[in-house]
């Protein structure tokens, strides 16, 4: 596939931010609103195939809140908390079941557990979340890659080896950094030996596939530390590492201790830092690509020796649609609507959508979400295909959708060409990113979000 420039070639294309936002599923729930017509899930499964569906539970607890996390979780679970949203999953995985019907055969091809962090709940809530995921919903987590979330302070033995036990092929754990005053900079309350400790239970578990989180871009963090950390984990031989640029998000812990600055001082500091931030990543990048991992994304690196029959979805692209979603942060994905529930990053409002969950009964019908067109799901394909170190080979997109990518998004594709964020070497009929593109994924992918989804997403009101 050849893509022309839309320029001469003799002026560069304006500067841009290379951190404008992380990009793990589009639409973007701020594009979502509450659904006037409320469908019931019947409906919209009707028509839906069923033969390779995804299943995602969602546990919106945590020990601690970080100070760049705005994902969507509280801090504890006073007065048996987690047995009422147990309750509440059971009686959405019911609802959400018998809306799937039994016509035509309904099939598990992966499954997760996230959060928050869904290791926060006891040994005995575990077992009860896998039995929600099999018996509830048919899963067999014997027989598909599940991939669960921890932290240092919940992966405890009795946890992981439930894990070990109910077919768990993949865990995640976050440390963000081995380095003690930098997860202290990233209000991380946490202490290496902590986190050593932590792994090694992991390790002892022997789930089959153990990756690690790093952050860079923390204040006071050097390129000898940033190599520090990355060495402590490699001492561990993860079969994967996603490494994540810093983000200060608003209502965030590291956003409300940033003190105000005037505008053209923080720009300053905004260029300072991106320019941190990228000589950060090249510097992982290129210590892992050294030590026998391949990059799958711009965040994530695997072993080159890793098990492959472990996997499941690479990254979180889901390409194509049948995603089921259960709980009260999880979204759900058919050919033409995404949804979930109400979204929040405000502790306070966090507070209230649980307990709302919580004390629902009927689950039968989507409240929140986002009507998905041609044109979207076209921009969704292309977006996530893109930012896969793999690239897009054309003839699966012409396949799916009878078009060409360079003939649907011409202005998008060829302000990457311009910018050298496209592989000019790549074998015809592929669609691939350059090293520099890859680096720029997060101002790639925001760039293909349609003028319908930024509107929605400028107008939407944070809480």
């Amino acid at each position: 596939m050849t893509i022309t420039t839309g320029t001469t070639g003799t002026t560069a294309p304006p500067a841009v931010r290379p951190y404008e936002s992380y990009v793990y599923a589009y639409p973007h729930k701020t594009a979502y609103r509450p659904l006037a017509d409320r469908p019931a899930l019947r409906s919209l499964w009707a028509a839906e195939p069923k033969g390779a569906l995804s299943l995602y539970l969602h546990i919106p607890f945590c020990e601690v809140r970080c100070g760049f996390c705005n994902l969507f979780t509280r801090i504890g679970a006073p007065e048996e908390l987690t047995t009422r949203y147990l309750d509440a999953l059971d009686r959405q995985a019911l609802a959400v079941r018998e809306a799937l019907g039994d016509e035509e055969p309904v099939r598990f091809a992966a499954a997760a557990f996230g959060g928050g962090t869904p290791t926060f709940l006891t040994a005995g809530e575990l077992e009860r979340l896998c039995d929600i995921a099999e018996k509830r919903m048919g899963a067999d987590l014997s027989a598909v890659p599940l991939s669960v979330e921890t932290s240092p302070s919940t992966a405890t033995a009795d946890r992981l080896a439930v894990l070990a036990d109910r077919g768990t092929t993949r865990v995640s754990i976050g440390v963000q950094s081995f380095v003690d005053q930098e997860a202290r900079a990233a209000v991380r309350p946490q202490r290496r030996a902590d986190v050593e400790a932590a792994l090694g239970r992991i390790r002892d578990a022997r789930i089959p596939v153990l990756n690690i989180d790093l952050i860079y871009g923390i204040d006071g963090q050097t390129e000898r530390s940033w190599l520090a950390s990355l060495d402590a984990a490699l001492a561990w031989r993860p079969e994967e590492l996603y490494l994540y640029p810093l983000y200060v998000r608003p209502l965030t812990g590291l956003h409300r201790l940033g003190a105000a600055a005037d505008a053209e001082a923080q720009a300053a500091e905004d260029a300072a830092w991106d320019d941190q931030r990228l000589r950060l990543y090249a510097v992982g990048r290129d210590h892992l690509l050294a030590r026998g991992y391949e990059q799958v994304s711009m965040r994530m690196f695997r072993r080159t020796d890793a098990p492959r029959e472990q996997e499941g979805p690479e990254d979180y692209a889901c390409q194509t649609d049948g995603m089921i979603g259960l709980g009260c942060g999880a979204r759900s994905y058919t050919s033409a609507l995404h949804y979930s529930f109400d979204y929040a990053v405000d502790m306070r409002e966090i507070r209230s959508i649980i307990d709302r969950f919580t004390a629902t009964e009927d689950f039968s019908r989507a409240e929140v979400g986002r009507y998905v067109d041609v044109d979207e799901a076209r921009r969704r394909h292309l977006l996530q295909s893109l930012l896969q170190a793999a690239g897009l080979p054309v003839a699966e997109y012409r396949a799916r959708f009878g078009t060409d990518p360079g003939a649907d998004f011409p202005a998008e594709l060829a302000e990457f060409a311009d910018r050298g964020w496209l592989d000019a070497s790549a074998p015809d009929g592929l669609l691939r990113l350059s090293p520099s593109g890859l680096a720029h994924s997060d101002a790639l992918g925001p760039a293909l979000f349609s003028p319908g989804v930024r509107a929605a997403m400028a107008a939407y009101e944070r809480k």
